[in-house]
């Protein structure tokens, strides 16, 4: 219920967040059901793709060949991955089957998306946590040598996450085409995007090229923040924020475009 003194925009924001809960709660029932692990599936699933990646490389014998904490290096990466690209796969074609809910007055195109890149977030975010303390409790990991710059990296990836979806989402929502795009070209951003490699790695030609790719900013700056010294580190985050607000304006673009399109629909 509602203060007697509230503002017009104290109440909006009272109503947006029932809208938002309402729809994350029907998100987890729908996708998760109420049985067995049920809404906890929100974080096992990506820790289960970070864990099995992890396990291969360890298995492998890189966790002790390589002067590098192997363990720490695919949990940065893969987490990082699971981010940005499960944020924008759950919004690919995800207003055409939830049109029903749009005849509600208070539910819009956009409750739609940030449901989902909320669940997304939540989800990959409590995997990293997960492992991250798992892994330097059993004493394959050193804690972090910078937890902020840990913390800014993934706030990063987070709002890059965020963006790139609403773009994907208000994007198919205009034609189908722009599905069947993003698939192949998700695929040819993992290998780019910083998960199995470092920017110092590679020749200086290469370097420069791979920098023009936003997300490889915030993985190098969790490496930072989990090696230190340790290693040399590539990136610059007021380049990666001014992407993601590019990225952010043209998403809400054609978010309230596709909104527009579908209220003459109806």
């Amino acid at each position: 219920m509602a203060f007697e003194h509230d503002t017009p925009f104290l109440e909006s924001l009272r109503i947006q967040a029932r809208v938002i809960g309402a729809l994350l709660m029907r998100e987890i029932v729908t996708r998760y059901g109420r049985d067995n692990l049920g809404f906890l599936w929100l974080f096992v699933e990506p820790m289960m793709f970070t864990l099995g990646v992890t396990g291969i490389w360890a298995g492998a014998g890189l966790r002790h060949s390589a002067s590098l904490p192997i363990v720490a290096f695919a949990v940065s990466g893969y987490s990082s991955v699971l981010l940005w690209r499960n944020c924008a796969i759950r919004c690919s074609m995800a207003i055409p089957p939830n049109m029903p809910l749009l005849f509600h007055r208070n539910v819009r195109v956009l409750d739609l998306l940030v449901t989902r890149i909320l669940l997304e977030v939540a989800g990959a975010t409590m995997s990293f946590f997960v492992l991250s303390v798992l892994w330097v409790s059993l004493g394959w990991m050193e804690p972090p040598a910078d937890l902020l710059k840990i913390l800014i990296g993934w706030g990063l990836l987070i709002w890059f996450g965020g963006s790139l979806a609403l773009v994907v989402g208000g994007g198919t929502a205009h034609s189908e085409i722009v599905e069947r795009i993003w698939h192949p070209v998700s695929y040819l951003l993992f290998p780019l995007s910083g998960a199995a490699f470092m920017v110092d790695w590679m020749p200086t030609r290469f370097q420069e090229i791979v920098l023009w790719i936003p997300m490889v900013h915030a993985t190098e700056m969790l490496r930072d923040g989990f090696f230190g010294s340790a290693v040399r580190t590539h990136y610059d985050p007021q380049y990666m924020a001014l992407c993601c607000a590019l990225l952010t304006l043209a998403g809400l673009l054609l978010v309230e475009e596709a909104g527009r399109r579908i209220e003459v629909q109806t």
